[in-house]
């Protein structure tokens, strides 16, 4: 009797949670990503306007083109490409925010294979 009252109790709470999700503080302003490599800690320092992306990684600045697809999705993609991975553009969807910080998830566009990420603004 008690697995019946718990289980909708349990689906009940987990659908009243909802995730913050407030994009549009993020559209523009300059962020910093931090990822490990190959155990080694990486910085990518990036300012973004509506329409303009330019990047900062290992002391090369690259700059990509932004093309929002809705207030929480948008498009990379790369103004001057060296290569055939670069000239791929890329899907980023951001998934939950907090007052200084998105996780988003990101993938080439038409690739099933997704990563993730947190972003934090520092501006």
């Amino acid at each position: 009797m008690k697995k019946l009252f718990c289980l909708p109790a349990l689906i009940l709470l987990a659908s009243c949670y909802q995730q913050h999700r407030d994009c549009t503080e993020f559209r523009t302003g300059k962020f910093r990503f931090e990822d490990e490599i190959n155990g080694v800690k990486k910085v990518s320092e990036f300012e973004r306007t509506e329409e303009l992306q330019v990047e900062t990684f290992e002391g090369k600045v690259d700059s990509s083109t932004v093309r929002w697809l809705n207030d929480c999705e948008f498009v990379l993609q790369k103004i001057n490409p060296k290569n055939m991975e670069e000239q791929k553009a890329v899907h980023m969807k951001i998934l939950s925010t907090t007052e200084k910080t998105y996780t988003f998830e990101y993938s080439f566009v038409g690739s099933n294979d997704k990563r993730k990420g947190t972003v934090t603004k520092i501006n």
